[in-house]
């Protein structure tokens, strides 16, 4: 990420942050609906992304397209990541994508974790090659990855949640699934004043062992964490936790790799 996207993505959060309750699940409907329609015109996100471009000119462009379509809120953000100096276009359209996110964490119930149903939606996903297939593949027809995820998860997961996986589906933007509902989990966990941590065992772990972790990685990172739990047999013992971009990785696979890589050389 650019020095000019992390600008404009801060002025876009605070201003995000400055409607307050006003931002709800209608607002982030609004965002991601906007975000395929400019990923669909070269043009608009060209003028959009255009750093000698006027500022107060692109925020007029931006309402006179989307004002008699979507909610004044939606529009307000809209226009305030039009005035702002992005990168490039594909940060533009990870903008508007993460705003909308955020309106959805900001506005979910306090008894719904959006984050822990993206995560689970995630696993589910990796472990059924047909079904990541039928939601990944660049040639699907949208409207059929659609009617899928309305089966999965209607009734199944909060509306937020649902939204969310709608998005990233319709519009992948050369993102694995996989890859891009963990990114979109970090990004509620975060709007909540949190972080997700996965933990990588070969068995599941006791939920007493699970919270002792949490609690003792919480104080090492000075952050509340959610802890994610993956099972995979593959890593045969021990644990691999990655917060973020930090990875503790002490795996019994990971050690055994190394006694392997040191014996070939």
């Amino acid at each position: 990420m650019g020095s000019a996207t992390r600008e404009a993505l801060a002025g876009s959060k605070a201003a995000l942050a400055a409607l307050g309750t006003t931002a709800d699940l209608a607002t982030a409907e609004d965002l991601f609906a906007a975000a395929r329609a400019i990923g669909d015109s070269a043009q608009l996100r060209a003028v959009i992304s255009d750093p000698s471009a006027d500022a107060a000119g692109k925020s007029a462009l931006i309402s006179r397209i989307f004002a008699s379509q979507l909610s004044k809120p939606a529009v307000s953000l809209l226009e305030t990541v039009a005035a702002q100096r992005w990168s490039n276009q594909d940060d533009v359209l990870a903008g508007i994508e993460e705003l909308g996110i955020r309106a959805v964490a900001a506005s979910a119930r306090k008894d719904t974790s959006i984050e822990s149903e993206l995560f689970a939606f995630g696993a589910a996903v990796t472990s059924n090659a047909e079904l990541e297939l039928a939601l990944g593949s660049k040639l699907g027809d949208p409207s059929a990855k659609t009617a899928v995820l309305e089966k999965l998860l209607s009734g199944k997961a909060a509306d937020g949640t649902l939204a969310i996986v709608r998005q990233l589906v319709s519009q992948p933007r050369g993102r694995r699934l996989r890859v891009a509902l963990q990114r979109s989990a970090a990004i509620v966990a975060d709007q909540a004043g949190q972080a997700i941590a996965t933990v990588t065992s070969a068995t599941a772990i006791a939920p007493a062992q699970l919270e002792r972790l949490a609690s003792g990685l919480s104080k090492r990172y000075g952050a509340n964490l959610t802890v994610n739990q993956v099972i995979d047999p593959a890593v045969i013992g021990g644990l691999r936790v990655q917060i973020g971009d930090d990875v503790i990785d002490g795996t019994i696979a990971s050690r055994l790799g190394d006694v392997k890589l040191k014996l070939a050389g």
